[in-house]
């Protein structure tokens, strides 16, 4: 017959900012009728809880703290709705790439271009990617012209982050947003759109990696013909 384990009950969490837990001699304590007093801790959390509240200290830097009577699970909702709104506000900066050839058609080239703009708008970095294939390497400046037909179009929108890169069979430029014109989309109503509005994605691949990285110029060479 094996030996019983010892068992060690777990010990309540101990809640810091709550009642008998508030560790400061005296607050300035906040009622629900709108009076403020400072007072000792033991009588405002006395008073507190004969109005069937908890006094909880909501800013334990002032001097005295500023402790509110509340009931404890309504400040934990409002504290975790806060935290919701704050975490909706905060945007993360993608980098969303579009993908040309030299010979891009206008249409094709429009259609990239409207989506740049949405991009910028949310405060992303757009980066346009130019793909040269067999002997297209020898036409680099096509790509180049493109790339700054691209920046050009985006002025007022987007700045350009340094000048087109040539990366093997792969020439692109970054763009990020200008903060004006964020600002501007933000404070734009919200509408709601159905997903058909909001049209096909452009192709995300990311381009395969290069070993090294040399400026855009139309003195590359040219691929020796199989």
């Amino acid at each position: 017959m094996f030996p019983r384990g010892r068992f060690t009950p777990r010990r309540p969490r101990i809640r810091e900012n709550v009642n008998e837990a508030i560790r400061a001699k005296e607050v300035r304590a906040v009622f629900p009728d709108g009076t403020v007093e400072i007072m000792p801790t033991p009588a405002a959390i006395r008073k507190a809880q004969e109005m069937g509240l908890d006094l909880i200290l909501v800013s334990p830097t002032a001097e005295p703290p500023v402790a509110k009577a509340m009931d404890y699970g309504q400040w934990q909702y409002e504290q975790k709705k806060k935290q919701q709104e704050a975490k909706k506000k905060q945007h993360i900066i993608q980098v969303k790439e579009l993908k040309f050839r030299p010979n891009t058609d206008d249409h094709d080239y429009e259609f990239k271009k409207n989506h740049a703009i949405r991009f910028l708008k949310e405060g992303n970095r757009v980066k346009a990617v130019v793909q040269f294939r067999g002997r297209e390497i020898a036409h680099v400046d096509i790509g180049k012209k493109l790339l700054m037909r691209f920046v050009e179009d985006l002025a007022g929108i987007g700045q350009v982050e340094g000048q087109p890169r040539l990366e093997g069979r792969f020439a692109h430029v970054l763009i990020s947003p200008v903060k004006a014109a964020v600002k501007k989309e933000k404070t734009k109503p919200e509408r709601q759109t159905g997903s058909e509005a909001q049209g096909p994605r452009p192709d995300d691949a990311e381009p395969p990696a290069a070993s090294a990285s040399e400026p855009l110029s139309p003195e590359a060479e040219e691929e020796p013909a199989q």
